[in-house]
């Protein structure tokens, strides 16, 4: 098998408070590189190493950059997502090993305890390593035939892992069973139970055909889906994201965003603060919208 071109198309980046000067350090020296670099800009640790990794997850031509603290953190929540490798890496060897062994696709960095410059060396170390290619866990020297067949085998057998289960629980389920739901008055068919005041958390029920009108908070949020199926459009980053089963999302504070359920939907959410909703349209504004996105999607697929 040929070694994987080393240059990514497109670089996810995100971090918390103290990863984003590291962060920001890397993604300017990614763009004097000419390296397409997409910047989540700042949320918690958790949030942002999962929406790098989902959006790593969706597509084999991007790359991620996360920075936390120490780089655990990030890492542990991207590598929630399918077809996702992070790997936290403190010097340029681990980035070299992670990149011939483990074929990383998400580069994890601490703010704490690596300068900039080191973590520039780090960064070129993981961009320049193609998968399979002499490592310092190997003393530098080229992977014998039986290893590098053995790292072929691993592309395939790696995304395996896990699909067997059993899995016939989840904590996240158990906890909504024998809640009552209650309508959310501002939204027709609506409902939503609230475990936690301050900062808030919930699980929210919408039912099919349900339309959420462009709004936006004051803090943002987390949410996976549990059942059903939705999109969400970002108004302010002119993004549309298709949710089902499993699937997370974060949207920043003050994000406009509107959504549509086309099945009925359950999913758990999660403010950083306490929660709020002010509109930026009515429902009827909404509904013409959605349906004209939609009507255009159809027409042009």
């Amino acid at each position: 098998m040929a070694a994987e071109p080393t240059r990514p198309v497109k670089i996810i980046a995100a971090a918390d408070g103290f990863g984003t000067p590291l962060k920001d350090a890397l993604v300017a020296h990614l763009r004097s590189r000419a390296i397409e670099v997409e910047d989540l800009g700042t949320s918690s640790y958790y949030s942002a190493g999962a929406e790098v990794g989902r959006r790593v997850s969706q597509s084999s031509d991007v790359r991620g950059l996360v920075a936390c603290g120490t780089g655990a953190g990030v890492s542990i929540f991207a590598n929630k997502f399918p077809g996702v490798y992070a790997a936290t890496c403190l010097t340029p060897s681990d980035a070299v090993n992670a990149r011939s062994i483990n074929n990383s696709n998400v580069l994890a960095v601490s703010g704490k305890h690596t300068s900039p410059e080191a973590a520039i060396e780090i960064l070129e170390a993981w961009l320049n390593t193609p998968f399979k290619s002499a490592c310092p866990a190997n003393d530098g020297e080229p992977w014998p035939q039986d290893i590098q067949t053995f790292l072929d085998h691993s592309l395939v057998e790696m995304p395996e892992i896990g699909k067997d289960g059993p899995f016939d629980t989840c904590a996240v389920c158990c906890l909504v069973k024998n809640r009552e739901l209650k309508p959310i008055e501002l939204i027709p068919g609506g409902s939503m139970k609230i475990v936690r005041e301050t900062p808030t958390s919930a699980f929210v029920r919408f039912k099919a055909g349900s339309v959420e009108p462009a709004h936006h908070h004051t803090f943002g949020h987390d949410l996976v889906v549990i059942e059903g199926k939705k999109s969400v459009w970002n108004l302010t980053k002119e993004a549309r994201y298709d949710l089902t089963v499993g699937d997370y999302l974060f949207t920043p504070a003050g994000d406009v965003h509107r959504v549509k359920y086309y099945e009925d939907t359950l999913f758990f959410i999660k403010w950083d603060g306490h929660w709020d909703m002010f509109f930026d349209e009515d429902l009827d504004t909404a509904n013409k919208a959605i349906d004209k996105e939609l009507g255009s999607t159809t027409s042009t697929s």
